[in-house]
């Protein structure tokens, strides 16, 4: 990836927004839509990409689809100001956990947990719980999604199928 700051044109941002909309559009699509042609989209995507503006494409997918049928965020409080370094560690050991990030407020992070079932996210809690920095945690259920259409309501991967015993023994 370059870290030099390249300009980030209109024609880039129409391409951008194309792509968000659905990855699979081809350049010749997207060049008749903005009058480039189809060489000059790809070029400016290779752009893009070797700039870090486009990170990559993923796929969408019904989470229930995947085994995924519960749901919830989880306010992470922790004893001490716990590193958002050792937070990471902690959350890349738990596959459930689809998106983490620190925050401001009262909670040092929040988690979006993704599990089997209610039984399955409550063991995801144990094994968050047992860290010796967590000092307590408050989980909201998600019911619905009011935005079908939005990332949070899809999934980037299965389930994993030993999920419940992953990392159990360390």
């Amino acid at each position: 990836m370059n870290s030099g700051t390249a300009s980030f044109d209109e024609l880039d941002r129409k391409i951008v927004t194309a792509l968000m909309a659905n990855a699979r559009t081809s350049f010749a699509e997207i060049g008749t839509a903005i009058g480039l042609s189809a060489t000059a989209v790809k070029r400016r995507v290779d752009r893009l990409r070797d700039t870090g503006v486009i990170t990559g494409f993923t796929a969408t997918v019904k989470p229930s689809a995947l085994g995924w049928r519960t749901e919830a965020y989880v306010e992470v409080y922790c004893e001490g100001a716990a590193p958002p370094r050792r937070l990471a560690e902690v959350v890349r050991n738990h596959p459930e956990i689809t998106a983490a990030m620190t925050v401001t407020g009262g909670a040092d992070a929040l988690l979006h947990v993704r599990a089997r079932d209610v039984e399955h996210f409550e063991e995801v809690l144990e094994r968050i719980r047992v860290e010796p920095f967590i000092r307590k945690t408050i989980s909201v259920m998600v019911l619905s999604h009011l935005l079908p259409e939005s990332p949070e309501a899809g999934a980037t991967h299965a389930a994993p199928d030993d999920a419940a015993n992953v990392r159990r023994e360390a």
